[in-house]
This record gives structure tokens, sequence and C-alpha cells, in this order.
């Protein structure tokens, strides 16, 4: 290939292919050292012309959304306010309508004014001992001796009569005065109750060794429990019965007194290690009759 020209006003050789310059670059690129030209936002790229990545220009931002939040907002908090006075108002106008205060504020008040329409119905002060500090709830038969200390038994039966009364009896001991074992009466009695039916009694009998009533000991020998041999001073006495309402703990009645014989040394007898003194125990057949007599 020539880099030659003809001559002005010459033809050109038929023999020599003119240079046109260097190879146009494929279409839909720019040319080799030029840089294309970036669409206009909103255009479409010219054909032939590949789009240049840069920074897009954002759209204009509009302020309606804006304006519109606002208002919505201003009428949430008129809508509040309003609410607020309005619930202010009604809690006013409840106040002024019912001015009688609850009966719960009455009784801790005091002022007076009349009860409910539906009382409940209250006991007798004798049948009612919750005023009494000492009133215990019974869990064993054996519960029931709280009333020879001035105990109301709460969950024992009402003494409504001697005629279907039920009864237990203790006795205690004058060496221990405070601790109250009970007195076994005969099963085939009217006011005889199980010890699982301790609830249904409504008499309670507590005997109390008569002061000074202590007769002359009889010496009793026995081998106690580590092989050696004692002598233990046999004591005869009086008891005096009273009766009480169980769950009052309320007296009566009186029993009289009861035998505690010593004529003959028991089979098993329980001492103190230290004074070697026993008591005899209250006569079964004494109580029986006492009983008998009063709830009959």
């Amino acid at each position: 290939m020539s880099n030659s020209h003809p001559p002005y006003g010459e033809q050109p050789d038929p023999n020599v292919t003119p240079w046109s310059g260097p190879p146009a670059p494929p279409a839909g690129y720019p040319a080799y050292g030029q840089p294309g030209q970036a669409p206009q936002y909103g255009q479409a790229p010219q054909f032939g012309q590949a789009p240049q990545f840069g920074v897009p220009v954002p759209p204009q931002k509009s302020n309606r959304g804006l304006v519109i939040g606002l208002i919505i907002g201003a009428v949430v908090l008129i809508l509040a306010l309003c609410g607020a006075g309005i619930g202010l108002a009604l809690v006013s106008d409840d106040d002024e309508s019912d001015p009688t205060p609850t009966p719960s504020a009455t009784a801790n008040q005091g002022s007076g004014t009349e009860p409910s329409s539906s009382p409940q119905p209250s006991e007798p002060p004798s049948e009612q001992p919750n005023n009494n500090n000492n009133a215990v709830t019974a869990r064993y038969s054996s519960d029931l001796s709280s009333v020879c200390d001035g105990s109301p038994i709460l969950n024992a039966a009402t003494y409504s009569g001697p005629a279907t009364a039920k009864a237990y009896v203790f006795s205690n001991n004058p060496e221990r005065p405070t601790f109250w074992s009970s007195k076994i009466v005969g099963s085939d009695k009217r006011y005889y109750a199980k010890s699982a039916d301790f609830t249904s009694v409504s008499v309670v009998g507590c005997m109390s060794m008569v002061p000074g009533s202590e007769g002359a000991p009889k010496q009793c020998d026995y081998k106690a429990s580590d092989g050696k041999n004692v002598s233990v001073s046999y004591i005869s006495s009086r008891y005096q019965l009273t009766f009480y309402a169980a769950k009052t703990a309320e007296k009566i009645g009186d029993g009289g007194t009861v035998n505690a014989p010593a004529t003959r040394c028991p089979s098993f007898i329980s001492y103190n290690k230290t004074t070697m003194k026993a008591y005899a125990a209250p006569d079964s057949g004494t109580i029986e009759a006492a009983l008998d007599k009063f709830l009959s």
C-alpha cells in the first residue's frame, strides 16, 4: 500500500488501493481514545453509543408526603387531647353522682353508715370464740385437751345440751400439771366418740388432782429397763372432774370427785426417776358414772 497521493488534478492509479484511515470501531462502542457521551436523564441511549456508568442524578424529592404526615399527626394529637378531656369529665361526673362510700371504706373508716343489704348471719358470742387469742384448731383427738388449759377448739361441735353430746375426758399428773392424758370410756356408751370423730365432740371433761389429797405411798418393787431393781412410791389421790363446752372452753357443769386408788401395785408403772414417785390414775368406773349422770 502506498501513502503517495496523486498530483492535484490527476486521476488515482487504479492499481493502488487508496488509504482510508484506521478501521471504524464496532457499532455500539465509542472510538478508541474518544470518550463516549452519557445519555441524558430520561432519554434512552442513541443507537450505536454505549451508555456510560456514572453517578445517576436523583429525581427531585416532593414534600407533599411530609406535609400530609404532619397534618395527620396534628389531627391525632387534637383527638387525644379531646379524649383526655372527655375522660376527666366522665370521672368527675361519676365521683359527684355517687357520694356513698363503698362497704369496705365504711368498715375501715367507721363512718356509721348502714351495712350492706345482705349481712352475714352471726352466731351468739358464746359460740364464736374467734376473739379468744387462745382458740386453736384441733388436728387430732388429743388436741381437745387444750380445753383444759382454757383454749377453745374452733372445729369442735357446738354444745346444744347433754342429751346429744359426745364427750372426751382428760386428766393431768401432779408432777406434770400441763400434760393431759386421755381417759378411755366404754364404746357402748352413747357419748362415746372414736378418735377419728373428734370434731363431733362437744363436751370435754377435765380432771385435776385435788391439792393435799395424796394418801400414804405404797412401795412397789420393779426391775428397771437396765436390769436394776427399783422401789417406787405409788401414791393415791382424788381428782376434781369439771365439764366444759369444747367449742368455747366455757364451764358447763361439775362431775364431782373421782378417786385414784393405789391399793395394788400395777404390773406396769411410769415413775419419776428423781423422786421415785408415781401417782395412781383416776378410776375408770367412777369417770363413766359421772359422765352417765351429767349427759343423761
